[in-house]
């Protein structure tokens, strides 16, 4: 008796089973990352288009959707350069301050972002650790006089040049549907792809026409996904 040759799986898309396509999906949750705007004025703009969808389904896409872009875009992500600038922004989620962290290098790239209900030494460290993971290791590292940052620089980058300078923490307006840590990581990874896109630090859409760059970027990374 002949046996039957085992066919390899097929990939499946993070797409297949839901209701709308990629090209209903990617829009939404393009513009949402891209403009200042609630998920109901996301919900409003698809039903302009003639496109029935609640606001809180667009929530889903974007918390489901943007790890995944995000996770997609790093083989095409440019080198970062060798000197990082590290401050920290705040917002209100659900009436407390939250933190988040961000490193830039001195190409205006933003390397990382961590949302953290702390401003502490051990979330200083998560950032650190996580940031200084991208690319070559720096040779200048800028923060601001925050007393916790010159020791946990010294122990991953001792030959680095540490530079703290006072820098004022810019306050972000709370955006629409913020209401958790999670979604504030989420959003603030979301709007950190969308810059680096837009400036060029990706290989992505590289002959598009720049107005129209951050979509068809988002429809290559769209599929990897």
């Amino acid at each position: 008796m002949r046996r039957r040759r085992a066919c390899p799986p097929v990939p499946t898309s993070e797409f297949a089973g839901f209701r709308f396509p990629p090209d209903v999906i990617m829009p939404a949750v393009r513009w949402y990352l891209r403009f200042a705007l609630s998920y109901r004025d996301v919900e409003e703009l698809l039903a302009e288009r003639g496109i029935d969808v609640d606001h809180v389904t667009v929530y889903r896409w974007v918390q489901r959707f943007t790890p995944l872009l995000a996770d997609a875009a790093p083989p095409c992500r440019h080198q970062p350069g060798d000197r990082r600038f590290v401050d920290e922004t705040y917002v209100k989620v659900t009436g407390r301050w939250t933190y988040l962290y961000r490193a830039v290098d001195q190409h205006g790239q933003v390397i990382d972002v961590l949302a953290s209900t702390r401003r502490d030494q051990a979330a200083a460290r998560r950032f650190f650790t996580a940031a200084l993971s991208h690319g070559r290791r720096p040779v200048e590292v800028t923060t601001d006089k925050a007393p916790v940052y010159p020791m946990l620089l010294d122990e991953p980058l001792p030959e680095a040049c540490h530079v703290d300078a006072a820098r004022e923490n810019n306050r972000i307006e709370a955006d629409h549907g913020l209401k958790r840590l999670r979604s504030v990581q989420t959003v603030s990874a979301g709007h950190t792809l969308v810059q680096n896109i837009r400036r060029g630090h990706y290989e992505l859409a590289t002959d598009t026409n720049p107005p129209l760059k951050l979509a068809a970027a988002f429809t290559e990374l769209a599929a990897a996904v």
